[in-house]
């Protein structure tokens, strides 16, 4: 099977019809290889897009996947990453996709974009759910509605040369930077997600949020084995901070971190973030860090601002069925709020137990 780019000058005077395709564990040997050379040729697609998230998605969580692409001539012209999240708490719903910042269809011909919907929109009647979803990153789709603006990401160019990256970073920002590095910081890069758990969900669990499994974070390691690292900040051989890593074409993409009550003194988590920032153009070649997304009026939509980032609306948008309404399953909903005070007063170990089974239904 082969891709089809829109660099593609030949015009055949003959095509053959296209054609939707479910990639599933019965797809032919190859399929899931074309669709990720697909992702990487495609400028339109995202890391979000690959295939390895779609056994991510059920491994981590048990969600069904419903992953299609669309093949023309031999070629794949387009792809298709949808899972239904249905769970007693929060309702049911297709997402494209769960857990990731970026979805919906890519396509290199308007007959494969329409396609892609029209085969969306059927699964969703035949399945019932009330609920369909693309996380669209420039603009929603024509005829969709959008959520009201809520998530944004930030996304800036950087060098690789870190005397310059650091002076691109605003001057008090720089300076928690070199607070941190005056204060006797290191970080490590490896993939060690098991101790990036115990920081992340020591942190989730002050703001009173669900933690991930650790079995969720080793699976994405075994997923994205090339295209992942775990940045770790240590003070005196003490983990204080960490995240993980996402590589992409020229992007890096630090996605699920934080750190310590310890880190805040320290300036832990500003060092975490310029060593992410300085290791990834320097090592792998980055000239684009992507800070991941971020909910207006929280703690860390403030602070992805502060180091000079841009915020972008995300185009969140959706059809539904007669009668349903649109899932409101986020922290910033006022009916939550006593929920995440009694979550704050839970013992950690109690929450790490019960945690994993909540949060598969908030992706």
């Amino acid at each position: 099977m082969q891709v089809m780019t829109a660099m593609a000058d030949a015009k055949p005077q003959r095509r053959s019809a296209l054609r939707i395709h479910t990639l599933d564990d019965d797809s032919p040997a190859g399929a899931s290889a074309a669709w990720d050379a697909f992702v990487q040729a495609t400028p339109a697609a995202t890391f979000f897009h690959l295939a390895p998230w779609r056994q991510v998605i059920r491994r981590a969580f048990g969600h069904t996947t419903h992953y299609a692409y669309a093949e023309q001539d031999g070629a794949i012209v387009g792809v298709l990453p949808l899972a239904r999240m249905r769970t007693r708490l929060f309702g049911d719903a297709l997402i494209s996709t769960p857990f990731c910042v970026y979805g919906g269809p890519v396509s290199v011909t308007p007959e494969a974009a329409e396609a892609l919907e029209a085969h969306a929109m059927d699964l969703m009647r035949k399945t019932g759910v009330p609920c369909l979803e693309f996380r669209r990153q420039h603009a929603a789709d024509a005829g969709w509605p959008e959520r009201p603006p809520l998530h944004y990401t930030f996304r800036r160019a950087i060098t690789g040369d870190a005397e310059a990256d650091m002076k691109a970073i605003p001057r008090k920002q720089r300076a928690m930077v070199r607070k941190g590095i005056q204060n006797g910081l290191r970080s490590v890069s490896d993939s060690n997600t098991d101790r990036l758990h115990s920081v992340y969900a020591e942190m989730v669990h002050a703001l009173g949020t669900p933690v991930f499994s650790r079995k969720y974070f080793r699976v994405l390691a075994e997923a994205f084995p090339d295209a992942h690292d775990v940045t770790t900040v240590l003070h005196e051989d003490r983990a204080v901070a960490a995240v993980l890593n996402f590589h992409f074409r020229e992007e890096v993409l630090p996605y699920y971190g934080g750190g310590t009550p310890a880190a805040r003194g320290l300036a832990g988590n500003d060092f975490l973030y310029w060593e992410v920032m300085r290791r990834a153009g320097a090592e792998r070649g980055a000239r684009l860090f992507d800070f991941g997304r971020s909910k207006s009026g929280t703690g860390a939509f403030d602070f992805k601002r502060n180091w000079g980032f841009t915020a972008e609306p995300l185009h969140y948008c959706y059809k539904l069925r007669e009668g349903a309404r649109l899932p409101e399953n986020n922290p910033s909903n006022p009916k939550y709020k006593l929920m995440i005070a009694a979550w704050r007063r839970l013992p950690l170990k109690v929450a790490n137990i019960i945690g994993p089974s909540i949060v598969r239904g908030l992706g």
